[in-house]
């Protein structure tokens, strides 16, 4: 069972490295850094979108609207934080 908990854990740390990935590449298409029109940066940009968006939706429909600034990764962040200290505090010691 602790080898289950072990890979809830690095999925979910894989996850917040690509919710970072997603909003360091939005950055850099907003401000023209990377073109979208390449092959290579637009597949990874709809992989990324794909894969965080579902999560997000949610976040952003609930937090009242604070103009250009997405907070919705960071709120996100700190959920999955958390439930990695649930994790690792009061069920991984629990199991045998």
């Amino acid at each position: 069972m602790r080898a289950v908990l072990d890979i809830v854990i690095i999925v979910l740390d894989l996850y917040v490295w690509l919710l970072i990935a997603s909003a360091i590449l939005s950055w850099l298409i907003a401000f023209n850094v990377v073109n979208t029109r390449n092959q290579f940066v637009s597949a990874v940009a709809e992989f990324l979108f794909r894969i965080t968006e579902p999560v997000l939706a949610p976040i952003r429909n609930f937090l009242p609207n604070l103009g250009g600034i997405d907070i919705s990764p960071i709120i996100l962040i700190l959920i999955i934080m958390f439930l990695e200290r649930v994790i690792m505090y009061y069920i991984y010691p629990n199991v045998i």
